[in-house]
């Protein structure tokens, strides 16, 4: 059983799930994995823009090209909820 500092943080995440109008079980994981997911394609390219940058060689396989910078984690992470949902509605998983 989760107790403590972590059970605080899952009752806050399912709160803002529940009071943003989204009160099946099921469509909240779904939504933390695409959320998840967004946020580890960001970490491996960081992690190739880093390596890249330390060889001073051109970045091998990127994740996101320039066009795509705005759908990175990092990138999007402190908009709005607005601006968040349209952008993933719209251009994540369109």
């Amino acid at each position: 059983m989760i107790t403590g500092e972590i059970r605080n943080r899952v009752d806050r995440i399912w709160e803002a799930f529940w009071s943003g109008g989204i009160a099946n079980g099921l469509t909240v994981i779904e939504q933390i994995t695409y959320l998840l997911f967004t946020k580890r394609l960001d970490e491996l390219h960081t992690f190739r823009e880093k390596k890249a940058n330390l060889l001073k060689k051109p970045i091998e396989n990127p994740v996101f090209n320039k066009k795509q910078q705005k759908l990175r984690w990092s990138r999007f992470k402190d908009e709005s909820p607005e601006q968040m949902y349209e952008l993933f509605r719209d251009e994540v998983f369109p």
